[in-house]
């Protein structure tokens, strides 16, 4: 079995312990890590976790289904279009990851390759797309092509094209479905050992002055035979360490917590006496009735002049477009007026929407869980030993949900990751003011 990174080990090597008071018995449920949140990311870091040996892990949601966050809410684009180094990371390992998904976990995730295409109308957005495809070349996604507007016009024939200047096309972006590929994760690691709570609420974090007597996820039978090297990585005595959980189902003790939490992580934080700088963000997606004047298949099309975007979803359109007068805020319920809006913005480059049908019933309303440079945070937070990061995503978060969960269960297991740098994307960095600036956001 593999050990946990030593920074935050566990101390327990059985599921559940009794102990004994003067009339009763007290029990008292363990796990080795952790894991708030069962959407996409949550699962995939269980899922991780479990390839790698560690099985004692166990997984809380608070609704009575997964799914019934965020990752329900999601469009479902996968992507390598990406401005920084380190998203195209994260992009190139996941979309190879969701290639041979159905083959690797034993569940189908989906995959459709169908492309992303980006659509310049003015000088300054067609250099960005230029230095942008240099970028990823140099990160070795080697098939974004640039395209001209004829080429455009041949995907997509229907699109308004006078003004466009040209583009670029990637052929292994796409979609998939993301209630999929988190039941896939969740499955293959339950397989495994891990476990799943549902309808379970965290109602607190326990945080103890630590001390340096710890052992590892396999029993600490070889804690005699740490390296000095190995010993002076262990918590310094007096600090702040993650003991335990206080849910609706009753405490759990684990010296490892996960918080995948997604839009509601800033909260969960703060129950550590952590903070964290998430911020929910409404999104709301429209889908059209059965339309059948768009080609049956084509790739997500990203008209850059207004942000709209759209790709087909079965018999019909699916219609996305982030509204820069949104605020932040819990807001989960879609508003009709958007309606309007967002078809006003699909006529005016694909004319043809203007016959399309909706139904303001059928379109829904998601969070974006938004960090001040729109990259994720993943790591272990600075000031609590044992409690790790994995939030922010702001919009990304299915599309990066194999790299997310695979560089976590690194950093809990061996204390580093070899897919990417993981200081880029820890929580120091606003405080630091490393920031990293992602400009292709959706």
């Amino acid at each position: 079995m593999r050990r946990l990174n030593e920074t935050a080990p566990v101390s327990f090597s059985f599921r559940l312990y009794f102990f004994l008071f003067p009339f009763y018995f007290c029990l008292v449920e363990t796990a080795d890590v952790v894991i708030i949140g069962s959407g996409i990311v949550g699962s995939s870091v269980a899922y991780h976790l479990a390839q790698a040996g560690c099985t004692n892990v166990l997984v809380l949601e608070r609704e009575a289904h997964q799914g019934k966050g965020s990752t329900g809410k999601s469009m479902g684009g996968v992507r390598a279009q990406f401005s920084t180094p380190v998203n195209i990371q994260m992009s190139r390992y996941s979309i190879d990851f969701f290639s041979r998904f159905d083959e690797v976990v034993g569940h189908p995730a989906d995959y459709r390759a169908h492309g992303y295409l980006f659509c310049a109308t003015t000088e300054s957005h067609l250099n960005y797309l230029k230095d942008n495809r240099v970028r990823q070349i140099s990160m070795g996604v080697n098939n974004v092509e640039l395209v001209s507007p004829a080429e455009i016009v041949a995907m997509v024939p229907q699109l308004r094209a006078d003004d466009i200047l040209g583009g670029t096309f990637c052929p292994t972006d796409g979609f998939v479905d993301p209630h999929s590929v988190m039941m896939g994760f969740m499955l293959n690691a339950r397989e495994r050992g891990a476990r799943l709570w549902l309808d379970t609420q965290v109602t607190g974090i326990q945080v103890d002055a630590g001390s340096a007597d710890v052992s590892s996820a396999s029993g600490g039978a070889n804690a005699s035979k740490r390296s000095a090297d190995e010993t002076s990585a262990l918590p310094a005595l007096g600090e702040r360490r993650v003991a335990g959980l206080m849910t609706t189902r009753g405490f759990i003790s684990t010296r490892v917590v996960v918080n995948a939490a997604g839009p509601w992580a800033a909260e969960v934080a703060k129950m550590a006496g952590a903070e964290l700088p998430v911020e929910p963000l409404r999104r709301q997606l429209v889908p059209t009735e059965p339309f059948d004047q768009l080609p049956r298949r084509f790739p997500m099309v990203i008209d850059m002049s207004t942000g709209f975007h759209f790709r087909r979803e079965g018999k019909g359109i699916l219609l996305a477009w982030n509204d820069p007068e949104e605020t932040s805020g819990f807001k989960t319920e879609f508003d009709p007026a958007f309606v309007e809006k967002i078809l006003t913005h699909a006529a005016g480059r694909v004319p043809c929407l203007a016959e399309a049908e909706v139904n303001p019933r059928r379109a829904w309303a998601g969070l974006y869980e938004m960090t001040p440079d729109h990259h994720a945070i993943i790591g272990p937070s600075p000031n609590v030993a044992g409690l790790y990061f994995v939030n922010g995503f702001s919009g990304h978060g299915v599309m990066h949900s194999p790299a997310s969960g695979r560089i976590t269960a690194d950093l809990i297991l061996q204390g580093r990751s070899d897919l990417i740098d993981t200081t880029q994307l820890s929580v120091e960095r606003f405080a630091e003011g490393r920031l990293l600036e992602e400009t292709a956001v959706l």
